[in-house]
């Protein structure tokens, strides 16, 4: 996920002017101020903002709360939790349906003034951080359970009866870490005189300039770094397998990390941009200046998509998870018995001989 401060920042400054804004001054010969108004349009961005933000992240939040919700009800309904990954994943789907659930106020605060008060827009902040954060971390010890059950698979199998304790007691560690690093949204974040919800307003460049820095190094930098290594370990170990199936379970990490990278890596980078920007306090570049608001956009609804696209492949696709999904379907009157026994006969075909193991569910095709 992404931080909003992007645009929370980018929507600020566009509410700050009506139609221009003015952004150049220069030093005259004698050393006294000459300066030389540029008029930066703003209200294309505005209109572009008023339409393309609500309308994405209302997609987002329904498909992101539909897809979270089977994930949560199916695990909880059919007591699934018996690996470490069965324990990672239903936190992970917690994280996303808590962070989808802030999609509707962030909504609201781009196409209007915010009108719910202080309390609420830390709040929202708050959220979000503890989402992030609590989602990244969570992403990271799925994967590095994944390189232990598959590279370490004797190893993994002796503590196989202390993996549900460690698994549960790691995830309330990542839930009390992400509340810490939301700390500073609850502390700096405030209501700014134009009535927009703003995170560090009035504060410090070198705190908003450290605190995205921080963003990027342990919510992107650390986590692709430990999956690189996780799953480039998993694919040798599947290479040298002479399961047939190994080349579907080789394309779904390669599909992860690279749903990974195309959510994450152009926001990062816009991220970049912006702490620079922020650091040489603003672009005196009409054009520079409108880019990197449009980029911010763009890149962050896409980070978006993460917490709707987590379910389909962390948990959908495996097996087991699938016919319990379609068990629970059935018996919510959703689907029919002909219809279910037509689903689960064509997937048990399917995964005959597949790689099929307590610790592999979510590998398996």
């Amino acid at each position: 996920m992404f931080t909003i401060l992007g645009i929370q920042e980018a929507t600020s400054s566009v509410e700050n002017v009506t139609e221009f804004d003015i952004t150049t001054e220069d030093y005259s010969a004698t050393g006294t101020y000459d300066y030389e108004y540029e008029l930066c349009e703003k209200e294309a961005i505005r209109r572009f903002r008023a339409w393309f933000l609500p309308t994405v992240f209302s997609l987002i939040c329904f498909m992101a709360l539909v897809g979270n919700s089977l994930v949560i009800v199916t695990f909880i309904y059919f007591s699934r939790l018996k690996t470490m990954t069965d324990i990672y994943l239903l936190s992970l789907g917690f994280a996303d349906l808590l962070f989808a659930l802030t999609l509707p106020f962030w909504a609201a605060s781009i196409m209007s003034k915010w009108v719910l008060g202080v309390f609420l827009c830390k709040a929202m902040y708050a959220v979000y951080r503890i989402s992030f954060f609590s989602g990244m971390f969570l992403l990271t010890c799925i994967s590095v359970d994944r390189y232990f059950a598959i590279t370490k698979a004797v190893s993994a199998h002796r503590c196989r009866s202390r993996a549900i304790y460690i698994s549960k007691v790691s995830s309330l560690v990542i839930w009390i870490t992400a509340v810490l690093f939301s700390i500073p949204e609850m502390v700096y974040t405030d209501v700014s005189a134009n009535d927009t919800c703003d995170l560090y307003y009035n504060q410090p460049t070198k705190l908003i300039v450290g605190m995205q820095v921080t963003q990027m190094v342990l919510g992107f930098v650390v986590p692709a770094l430990v999956m690189v290594y996780c799953y480039s370990g998993i694919v040798k170990t599947l290479a040298l397998s002479r399961s047939f199936e190994k080349n579907k379970a080789i394309k779904v990490i390669f599909a992860v990390v690279a749903v990974f990278l195309i959510c994450q890596l152009p926001y990062n980078v816009v991220l970049i941009l912006k702490a620079v920007d922020t650091a040489v306090e603003g672009s005196k570049d009409c054009t520079l200046d409108n880019a990197l608001m449009y980029a911010m956009d763009v890149s962050s609804s896409l980070a978006f998509l993460r917490c709707c696209v987590n379910p389909f492949l962390y948990a959908f696709i495996g097996v087991k998870f699938r016919k319990d999904l379609l068990k629970l379907l059935k018996e919510l009157g959703c689907m029919s018995q002909a219809h279910f026994y037509q689903l689960t006969s064509c997937a048990r075909r399917r995964s005959s001989g597949a790689m099929e193991t307590e610790t592999t569910t979510t590998y398996s095709p």
